[in-house]
């Protein structure tokens, strides 16, 4: 009944684009079905942790809210649709009508903060507006949700009580440190507005973890990849856009000699450390930030090589398509590559998949759904 309501909303705003009536529509039903499923949930009286995952419909929170869901926790999404898809909820809206509930709302409103913690045990936020590129097209937009959203969050949390915070940072925040690998307590200066407005949300957990007693644990993002990455837009990816461009036989621009390299790091792998920092109960891992990644860099050029030969197994064509070279991008790090030692040593991290094994199960879902 929801997904119904939700989908029919969505239509209409991609019709209309009226997204105020459409998400009048969307948020009047959940929250009608939301009132269902709380009567249910008490009638079989299911004892269980209630988790908010803010930007739950976007290419990670959407992955986050799948995993708890199928083991057994009851969910709450926020999310505004401004980046994230209504499609990556709807099947999770009809396989778990009791557990899961959508809030229409945007995390620079404070109010629709504090009505999501309500009753919520722990937060996961990974709403947020990421890409270097926007974030210097765009400054103010991206300070807005990055920074002033994020500060609502973390009112709304130690307002609401909630147990701990767990937060999307990211390997940007290295800005122009040279050091490899990276290393938690050795960072540079940013080198766009994107890297600034991640390095100040872990400045505002520390401080809400010293001065309000706030459980907090920051997971800086290595180019995480996988299933429902959105190949499309002007802000893509560069794996998912990759994949588009060689799946139509067109080539991918590599910016710059390809030799630059990034610690790609699988869905999965994100998934498990979240999931780490949620239930550790070590008391010096937490008010922490951990490297997210699995510990090993690719190039450009080897990223493409890989595409080019995974691809090729669906349509040998494939393997023919040429590759070409564009400039270097504004604000890009030459090379990234992560220690886990921390990751490992505090929260007993040991990550699954390694960059070629991620890639492979990537590939195969974005053949499927292209």
């Amino acid at each position: 009944m929801s997904s119904k309501y939700i989908s029919t909303g969505w239509n209409l705003f991609k019709q209309t684009h009226k997204w105020s009536f459409a998400q009048k529509i969307i948020k009047d039903n959940c929250e009608i079905c939301s009132s269902f499923r709380n009567r249910s949930i008490n009638k079989i009286n299911k004892i269980s942790m209630k988790i908010l995952v803010t930007g739950g419909a976007g290419f990670i929170g959407s992955n986050l809210c799948e995993h708890l869901l199928a083991h057994e926790y009851h969910v709450v999404c926020l999310d505004n649709f401004s980046t994230g898809k209504i499609e990556n909820l709807l099947p999770l809206l009809n396989q778990y009508p009791q557990a899961f509930r959508l809030q229409v709302g945007d995390i620079r409103n404070l109010t629709d903060c504090k009505k999501a913690v309500e009753g919520v045990d722990y937060v996961f936020h990974e709403a947020a507006l990421g890409s270097v590129p926007r974030s210097i097209k765009d400054p103010v937009l991206t300070n807005e949700v990055n920074i002033s959203g994020f500060l609502n969050m973390l009112i709304a949390a130690r307002d609401a009580g909630v147990k701990r915070f767990m937060y999307a940072a990211s390997s940007s925040t290295y800005g122009d440190s040279k050091s490899l690998p990276k290393v938690e307590d050795v960072i540079g200066k940013p080198l766009s507005p994107y890297a600034v407005t991640k390095y100040v949300n872990e400045l505002y957990a520390d401080v809400f973890s010293r001065t309000y007693g706030m459980e907090t644990i920051g997971l800086r993002y290595f180019n995480v990849f996988g299933r429902r990455q959105d190949p499309f837009g002007a802000y893509a990816a560069v794996i998912p856009l990759f994949v588009k461009k060689l799946m139509a036989h067109e080539s991918p621009i590599i910016n710059g000699d390809g030799e630059y390299s990034r610690d790609f790091t699988y869905i999965d792998n994100v998934i498990q450390m979240n999931m780490l920092a949620m239930v550790t109960t070590n008391p010096d891992a937490v008010n922490q930030v951990y490297n997210t990644a699995y510990g090993e860099r690719t190039t450009l050029n080897q990223l493409t090589g890989y595409l080019k030969e995974l691809l090729s197994e669906f349509d040998p064509a494939i393997a023919n398509v040429e590759i070409q070279h564009g400039p270097n991008r504004l604000g890009d790090i030459p090379h990234s590559l992560a220690s886990i030692d921390k990751a490992r040593t505090l929260l007993g991290y040991v990550p699954e998949y390694n960059m070629y094994e991620g890639l492979k199960e990537a590939v195969r879902w974005y053949w499927n759904h292209i």
